[in-house]
């Protein structure tokens, strides 16, 4: 089956980019709407709806929930795409209809969704709510759980543009993780089904991101909803939407989410999982923190008079300006920035930086600055 080609006849055209709110797919589940798959399973801080939609009559029972912490819309859009695949009519989506029940949860965090941030309206953030259960939405996830009793349960995340795949210098486009079910990291039967599964998806990933899949962290807490799942015994998997080059809206990223999506359950529907994946799994390279959005090499500082040639970085901060996302680049890093790669990178050749504060550049100040008098950067580009 030729997964690209299943994304775009199914992709949803009407959602785009990284600001993704309730009222955004509220039509799109009501237009799916076609045979009371859709239900209201509890209300957020703020009294917002948050959403079920279920669909299937397979025995194996799949819950996904997306958009836990607010800004992370990349898995929301990449599971909209699924459903409108599940709702095709294609014998694809007859084989999982047959196969599978699904019970989605498209947006758990409608508040933050909103406020485009992490947390919902109590500034709680849910990945770490699982235990004391403090917050309604936290609460209207584990009565899911409890209610649906699912063989597997899929955490749909977003990670930041600094994470990229061990030392290879290539952002982490996709990571996956099956969670560690107590300290000691153990894997036991429902923790194997889930490294086995995340292998048949890499291998599958990698014919269309060589060396872009990366293996998140599998320190155990309990507090983490993923791991409190798996300790129960539900085989769990984390995905994260990371970083492809130059696609910070992550439209590029939301079709590998969806390609990741349709793989799994099509390994799962043909039963063509690899026994004793461990060693494959083990083989995807750790996420690792070693990317900036701008690193700009060789340039040449003016300290009270004496020149020094150095390096310094500057990232991206994701700020809601009237209801649309504004990548707004500060300067975070001076120095040698050793084993670090930029998704941009600039060799100054020496050249000398001025900006409009000084001759040298300070943390926490706009990416807007000239190299020699000449080249002008404005939020952390080059000014054509």
């Amino acid at each position: 089956m030729e997964l690209e080609q299943l994304f775009i006849d199914n992709k949803e055209k009407t959602i785009y980019g990284r600001y993704l709110t309730l009222e955004s797919i509220e039509p799109l589940l009501e237009k799916m709407n076609t045979n009371n798959q859709l239900s209201i399973i509890g209300k957020s801080v703020l009294e917002k709806p948050i959403y079920k939609y279920q669909i299937g009559e397979g025995k194996i029972k799949i819950l996904l929930w997306s958009q836990m912490h607010g800004n992370e819309s990349t898995t929301t859009k990449g599971l909209i795409d699924f459903l409108n695949l599940l709702n095709s009519g294609s014998d694809f989506a007859d084989k999982l209809l047959n196969r599978f029940t699904f019970y989605c949860i498209p947006m758990l965090n409608p508040d933050g969704a909103k406020l485009y941030t992490r947390l919902n309206a109590n500034e709680i953030d849910l990945n770490r709510d699982s235990q004391n259960l403090t917050q309604p939405e936290s609460n209207v996830l584990r009565r899911s759980y409890e209610s649906f009793k699912p063989d597997y349960c899929y955490n749909l995340h977003d990670q930041r543009t600094i994470f990229g795949v061990g030392d290879t210098g290539k952002p982490a486009t996709m990571s996956f993780l099956a969670p560690s079910y107590n300290q000691e990291r153990e894997v036991n039967e429902s923790r194997l089904k889930a490294i086995n599964l995340i292998s048949g998806i890499n291998a599958v990933l990698q014919r269309y991101i060589p060396n872009q899949v990366g293996r998140f962290d599998d320190s155990f807490n309990i507090n983490c909803i993923g791991d409190t799942f798996q300790a129960l015994g539900a085989t769990t998997l984390l995905f994260e939407a990371g970083h492809f080059a130059g696609d910070y809206q992550r439209e590029e990223t939301r079709k590998y989410v969806f390609m990741s999506l349709a793989s799994s359950f099509m390994i799962l529907s043909e039963n063509d999982i690899v026994n004793n994946g461990i060693d494959n799994y083990m083989n995807i390279p750790q996420n690792k923190v070693v990317f900036y959005d701008f690193i700009y090499k060789n340039v040449k500082l003016n300290y009270d008079g004496v020149e020094k040639i150095t390096n310094f970085a500057a990232q991206y901060k994701e700020e809601l300006v009237e209801n649309e996302i504004c990548f707004n680049a500060y300067i975070v890093e001076i120095g040698d920035l050793e084993g670090h790669y930029g998704h941009f990178e600039y060799d100054a050749k020496e050249a000398k930086y001025k900006d409009e504060f000084g001759g040298f550049p300070q943390l926490n100040q706009k990416a807007s600055f000239y190299l020699e008098n000449s080249i002008r950067f404005v939020n952390g580009l080059i000014k054509k």
